[in-house]
């Protein structure tokens, strides 16, 4: 993906443990292997979250064996099942870049029948492309830059507030706001009894009432930058997102996604390991 980036028949499994790592005690004392939720979400399943509520729902086995806890420990997804169905090996990480278009839900289904991002994806993605998960969210009214997944774990990482991965959007906005104003938001601002961290803000140019806005933030609040600048006293007629991390929309065409090198997502996987150091 150059030019995108902006800088540098189940069988019971082995190895199977049920307890959790003891706080305090030393590594050698931890089950061997993973978390089961890990695992599974590394193979592209679904997120931990979504796993463990199929833990729940009684819908994962090891073999016969109902898995009651996300505290289940593997060394590897030899006789897993979801729903009756054996869970294949990981395959490598792979991430898409996708222009989102404005009218279109960052959901896999929407039980009122409106259109997904799935429905422009189906035309947009590779033949055989494996099951992509978007990376956090954008509004239905939002479009631009949307990243998707096969690695559940890699998802997460990106989503973690503490990765402080930064997401720039540009807003074109209507009402009466100074740079004085949109500076204050560094110190980070609270609306309606949510609190928001520090936002990079700056007027980009601006027509009579109307501007553009360049804002860069690191949390991924619902509507979070809607709701800052509509507590400003601004009207919001669109919403861009331009850039997540080191990769750019660019040039990229709405409704069109495009897979990101593999060296570039290892160089970004190793930039998130350092920022949480």
């Amino acid at each position: 993906m150059e030019g995108w980036m902006n800088g540098p028949s189940p069988t019971k499994a082995q190895g199977m443990s049920k307890a959790p790592h003891p706080a305090g005690k030393p590594e050698g004392d931890r089950p061997e292997g993973d978390r089961i939720a890990k695992l599974l979400a590394r193979a592209g399943v679904a997120s931990r979250r979504e796993i463990e509520r199929m833990i729940e729902d009684k819908r994962i086995k090891i073999g016969d064996e109902l898995v009651t806890s996300p505290a289940t420990f593997l060394t590897s997804l030899k006789g897993v099942t979801v729903d009756g169905k054996p869970v294949a090996a990981p395959e490598r990480t792979r991430l898409f870049a996708f222009h989102k278009p404005t009218g279109l839900l960052t959901a896999e289904r929407d039980f009122s029948g409106r259109p997904t991002i799935y429905t422009a994806l189906r035309n947009a993605l590779p033949a055989n492309t494996p099951r992509l998960m978007p990376v956090g969210r954008l509004d239905l009214n939002t479009e631009g830059l949307l990243l998707l997944t096969n690695d559940g774990e890699f998802k997460r990482q990106m989503e973690l507030p503490s990765s402080e991965i930064p997401r720039t959007y540009r807003a074109r906005t209507f009402g009466d706001v100074s740079q004085e104003q949109l500076e204050a938001l560094m110190e980070g601002v609270e609306v309606e009894g949510m609190r928001y961290d520090k936002i990079n803000a700056n007027l980009e140019r601006s027509t009579g009432r109307n501007q553009w806005i360049e804002l860069t933030l690191t949390e991924g609040k619902n509507r979070e930058v809607r709701r800052v600048l509509e507590f400003l006293g601004l009207e919001v007629s669109r919403l861009i997102r331009i850039s997540y991390g080191p990769f750019l929309l660019d040039k990229l065409a709405r409704g069109a996604a495009v897979e990101i090198r593999k060296e570039d997502i290892e160089r970004f996987r190793s930039s998130i390991k350092q920022a949480r150091k």
